[in-house]
């Protein structure tokens, strides 16, 4: 078997049918489209994940969007919450750019590499365990070959959950038990130090419960959690 790299890897996710009420719901999106997107050619199969291959900081979301990474083909690209997620990695110093809207925009990450528990949409934005199960294998590989990481920002439960399940099996030592999910939460490990941020979903961040100083501050201190090692 040829050693795994980045390219086979992402070529085994783009060609992945294992979850059929995901391929039958990302294709669906695909065809039918949003109103505002009906021009565009949809995506419509999994994501991979995007950025710098020798990053040292890692984030890790719950799943494309429907209308946006389903879309356009790039992890966390083309919706609100995106919007927001690459300002602030643009503020940090982790993004060339403040915007990602389409796979040839432009965008380049440094010392960052964005990935996601579920690599297709799921209908309501909730994938089953069963799916995420499924589709961990995935992330799995990505963090051995994603191997000068030293912080893990997980954007949300969902992803929290996915990540440690993968950090246990992996014979990773984890704290028992398992701290629960927060905002800047901190879980130091032999692997890197897990790093909560709640989701800057649109309805968190248009209500005023998640603002663009609170992402902020996830990304700060990922950068100083580096520069500490």
């Amino acid at each position: 078997m040829p050693s795994d790299s980045f390219a086979r890897l992402n070529a085994e996710v783009v060609a992945c049918r294992a979850c059929p009420r995901l391929v039958a719901w990302r294709e669906e999106v695909a065809r039918t489209k949003r109103a505002a997107f009906r021009d565009d050619d949809y995506w419509g199969r999994p994501v991979p994940g995007f950025g710098d291959p020798s990053a040292r900081v890692l984030i890790v979301g719950l799943a494309p969007a429907a209308h946006g990474a389903n879309r356009t083909g790039r992890m966390c690209t083309g919706d609100r919450s995106s919007d927001w997620l690459y300002a602030s990695l643009h503020r940090v110093g982790y993004a060339n750019q403040p915007t990602s809207v389409s796979c040839d925009d432009g965008l380049e990450l440094k010392d960052a590499y964005i990935s996601a528990a579920v690599r297709c949409a799921p209908p309501g934005n909730k994938p089953t365990p069963a799916e995420r199960d499924r589709c961990r294998p995935y992330l799995d590989r990505e963090l051995a070959l994603l191997d000068r990481v030293e912080v893990i920002v997980t954007l949300g439960a969902f992803g929290y959950e996915a990540l440690w399940s993968a950090l246990r099996d992996a014979g990773v030592e984890l704290p028992r038990p398992r701290p629960r999910f927060g905002h800047l939460l901190e879980v130091p490990t032999a692997r890197g130090t897990i790093l909560g941020c709640f989701h800057p979903s649109q309805q968190n961040m248009f209500t005023g419960k998640r603002t663009e100083p609170m992402l902020d501050a996830v990304f700060m201190r990922a950068r100083e959690l580096t520069r500490a090692r």
